[in-house]
């Protein structure tokens, strides 16, 4: 697997209050007791919901993936066409406090089949947008679901208001019955709001990070566009049915597109994603199964060179600690990096892409010690790629990183950028796998290769002192954890590393009998001037001929 950074590790401008006004804020709260359903406010992308949507017709049509297909191809074909900015002034000058106070009644809950059931989103604050939702019924029939105030606890800025039907709804939130046997006694497990993101959670999990229907233009070249769900088709399950399906239409500037979500939910949650992108016009880099996190500080603080340490009584804040990328015959672990002082693109050649992923591997509440956010609960999200889909076979899984101080700003997208340019009246056919990932190995990514459990960073000076000093020399020390190892400790385990610039000098590898695992000490001694950009560090463990972990990739 090749990296490339952009432009020799190029990294694009941009300045904080563009960063805020892209990231926007992350709030989620969540009904930490099984079989509650508390009602919530998801402010998932901020200043990227404020267009509007408009209404995708009557409820009879389309009806079927195939109608939503037609409608993209349609919609193409056409000049796009915002909806016009309708939300009452009332809603639209809510702040967060107040739109925090508009809350769902858990006795309206609407429910879809024995297993699952429904909440909407109410309009305003920073969710300005109304994606129309249509209830397919077993038997083919529909309703649409208008705006109802009876459904809501305006809370006190709003008391007493009504508004028409018409106002519709900017998301919803999917419920589920975790056990079979209590059906009735359901969690929140899905949510779709705000331009095209969606979040999803195994049981037992909390949300964290999100994924969306497509990236367009991410930081460039040319403006970037998050195009919007405007209309869902929900099919009602029939009666114990444990799979639920979601029609979606999509919309933006560049594309428009059809979507069909089947989920499965469950310990680990699977959503099964076929989608048909229909092009206005080219597009430099669409990003396809896009994932969106929030990494601030991790096992090496912010972890770039000469960032600012977070004054912080927590180890780790993060959504995702790193990004794995699959391909033929190899897996890469990237940690993430925060603290830059500006935004960097990495780009892991993929042809054909296996898979990828941003995960979360540290999972251990000490990691964190953050009582309520429980990031070490917090799902990863692997996209897996449908055997034969041709939209996977040649490009590159690129990564932005994204210098953040808060924890609230989501920083970090992952996406699968293909090599050909789409071009308009070229529709891109996407099939592929999205399921969450807890605690490693799962069978998901099964145990082989060895998976990088963590890095960590100090002066060589410690282990290695020199008289004088060098203080610039780094030791890296990389731990392995997994099936395939020896678990002889004299085993013979080779070590390949490189580096982009500079080089490793004397590596060591030895057994921990207190994992099972291996680690791998290697002391970094860089060049002087040090380059501008990032120097790419890669390392893999081999024994009898054959590599026995992932390859390693970091940026020093």
């Amino acid at each position: 697997m090749h990296e490339c950074p952009e432009s020799a590790s190029t990294q694009a401008e941009e300045t904080r209050e563009a960063r805020f006004s892209r990231r926007g804020l992350l709030r989620t709260s969540l009904a930490s007791a099984a079989g509650t359903l508390l009602p919530s406010a998801f402010d998932l992308n901020g200043a990227r919901t404020m267009a509007q949507s408009r209404a995708s017709g009557p409820p009879d049509a389309p009806t079927t993936y195939e109608g939503f297909v037609e409608r993209a191809r349609a919609l193409a074909a056409e000049p796009y066409r915002p909806a016009p900015e309708d939300l009452p002034q009332e809603l639209a000058a809510l702040d967060y406090d107040a739109y925090q106070r508009i809350t769902f009644r858990p006795e309206k809950t609407i429910h879809l089949g024995r297993r699952f059931s429904l909440q909407p989103f109410h309009r305003g604050f920073l969710q300005r947008k109304r994606v129309d939702v249509v209830l397919q019924g077993p038997d083919g029939t529909a309703r649409r679901l208008d705006y109802d105030s009876s459904l809501f606890d305006l809370g006190p800025a709003l008391q007493g208001r009504s508004y028409p039907r018409s106002l519709g709804y900017a998301g919803f939130r999917l419920n589920t019955g975790f056990d079979a046997a209590k059906p009735d006694v359901q969690e929140e497990f899905l949510v779709f709001l705000g331009a095209s993101y969606f979040r999803l959670r195994g049981r037992g999990q909390t949300y964290g990070l999100s994924a969306r229907g497509v990236a367009v233009n991410t930081f460039g070249p040319g403006s970037e566009e998050f195009p919007d769900f405007t209309a869902f088709r929900i099919l009602e399950p029939s009666g114990d049915e444990a799979t639920i399906t979601v029609l979606a239409l999509l919309d933006g500037p560049s594309l428009a597109g059809a979507y069909r979500f089947v989920v499965t939910p469950g310990e680990t949650a699977h959503i099964a994603v076929t989608a048909s992108l229909h092009p206005r016009r080219e597009i430099a880099r669409l990003g396809l199964a896009p994932l969106t996190s929030m990494f601030l500080h991790g096992q090496n603080g912010a972890g770039a060179r000469g960032a600012e340490p977070f004054d912080d009584f927590r180890p780790q804040v993060h959504d995702s600690d790193g990004l794995a990328v699959e391909t033929e015959g190899d897996r890469l672990w990237r940690p993430l990096v925060n603290g830059r002082p500006s935004t960097a693109i990495s780009a892991f050649e993929a042809s054909p892409l296996k898979g990828f992923g941003l995960l979360q591997r540290n999972r251990r509440f000490s990691d964190y010690l953050d009582v309520q956010a429980r990031h070490e609960d917090r799902p990863g999200l692997w996209v897996r790629p449908e055997a034969g889909n041709g939209a996977f076979a040649s490009g590159a899984v690129q990564l932005f990183e994204i210098p953040s101080s808060e924890e609230y700003t989501d920083n970090i997208v992952a996406a699968f950028v293909p090599s050909a340019k789409p071009a308009p009246g070229r529709a891109i056919e996407l099939a592929y796998g999205l399921t969450t990932v807890g605690a490693e190995p799962t069978p998901l990514l099964g145990g082989t290769p060895a998976r990088v459990v963590s890095t960590r960073i100090g002066s060589a000076e410690r282990l290695r002192p020199t008289n004088p000093p060098s203080p610039q020399r780094r030791l890296y020390v990389i731990d392995f954890e997994g099936d395939g190892l020896p678990s002889d400790p004299r085993a013979q385990v080779d070590v390949a590393l490189s580096a982009s610039a500079g080089a490793f000098v004397d590596p060591f590898t030895e057994r921990v009998p207190q994992t099972g695992g291996w680690r791998l000490y290697a002391e970094y001694r860089p060049p002087n001037p040090l380059p501008a950009g990032d120097v790419v560090l890669r390392a893999r463990l081999s024994h009898a001929g054959r590599v026995i972990t992932e390859t390693w990739d970091a940026v020093a």
